[in-house]
């Protein structure tokens, strides 16, 4: 039996516990999981009755479907939905550190976080850590981890994540290319059920570069990674000329599409679905999905936000903690 996924609250200032609420009634029992939270931000964020009180993750069965099972954890401040609000900070932090205790003792199969805001966590709690994915590599004792976005249609990896334009070229580096791409290979076997991935690869520069025409990365840095790994029995594509790859037929032919930086691996994902696309951390040891959006402070308290990335986000990390379940993971 998989065990429920332990969903952070995020920023309570942020639109995480309004769209809690409507994932649960949405899914409506088909994915078991719980949300970490003060339990008192929720009386004015939800309907009446729709939350339940739990104390340990496994009465999460026992809660009517639709309801929303929430654990307790204690945060200083009321929300005051006026954007950023600094004293909840430290609980913020500590919410994130206690899904990553259930998860590591086998009382969650997974982690789903609700957004947080960078600069409150900085400002109001010294947060040293660019965002989520860096802290929970920490958390596990990691120094790297490799950042995903998915939806239905496609799934992209970007080597490079937040850094300018002008840095790309020379943090394109062969070992963080060829870690990128054995990593993403084994979490599609692991987290995916994919057996044999297919891995399609897209150039730096324009045309891929066409013969060192345009530019000699991938010459220098990039097909030689792909030949070691193809060596290995990787089956790879590529270098591709970025500009035709996305198209439904060319997507078709792969299982991930590992893009060279940023814009390069998310403009075709939230072209293709901007509110369902999902962020997904491979190489953890724990499965670990996130809405890909922010916390909307400017529409936390209503319901406006769109709940569709946040459910996405709960699916796919069931899906996960299956796929890991069925390879013994």
């Amino acid at each position: 039996m998989i065990k429920p996924i332990a969903l952070t609250s995020g920023d309570p200032n942020g639109v995480g516990l309004d769209l809690s609420f409507v994932a649960a009634r949405q899914l409506n029992g088909s994915v078991p999981f719980f949300l970490i939270s003060d339990v008192t931000h929720l009386d004015a964020r939800g309907p009446k009755g729709g939350y339940q009180i739990i104390d340990d993750p496994s009465e999460v069965s026992a809660v009517k479907d639709g309801i929303l099972p929430v654990l307790h954890h204690p945060f200083p401040q009321q929300p005051n939905l006026n954007g950023m609000q600094l004293e909840n900070a430290g609980a913020i932090i500590d919410v994130i550190t206690h899904a990553v205790d259930l998860v590591q003792s086998g009382k969650a199969s997974a982690i789903c976080t609700n957004p947080i805001h960078k600069k409150v966590l900085q400002d109001g709690a010294g947060f040293s850590f660019p965002g989520h994915t860096e802290f929970l590599a920490h958390l596990a004792g990691q120094t790297s981890s490799v950042m995903m976005l998915a939806c239905n249609e496609l799934r992209v990896v970007p080597v490079t994540i937040h850094i300018a334009l002008d840095d790309v070229a020379t943090q394109l580096t062969p070992a963080l290319l060829h870690e990128t791409i054995e990593t993403t290979h084994q979490a599609l076997i692991n987290d995916f059920g994919i057996e044999i991935p297919r891995i399609a690869i897209a150039g730096l520069n324009p045309h891929a570069g066409e013969q060192g025409a345009f530019g000699r990365e991938e010459i220098v840095v990039i097909t030689p990674v792909l030949e070691k790994l193809r060596g290995s029995g990787m089956n790879i594509l590529g270098p591709m000329s970025a500009d035709t790859m996305f198209h439904s037929q060319a997507r078709a032919g792969y299982d991930v599409a590992i893009c060279m930086y940023h814009d390069q691996a998310l403009i075709p994902i939230k072209t293709i679905d901007f509110f369902g696309g999902v962020n997904i951390t491979l190489g953890l040891p724990f499965i670990r999905t996130s809405p890909d959006h922010g916390t909307a402070f400017d529409l936390a308290g209503g319901t406006k936000a769109n709940p569709d990335s946040l459910i996405a986000a709960l699916n796919n990390a069931y899906d996960m903690a299956k796929a890991r379940a069925k390879n013994g993971k």
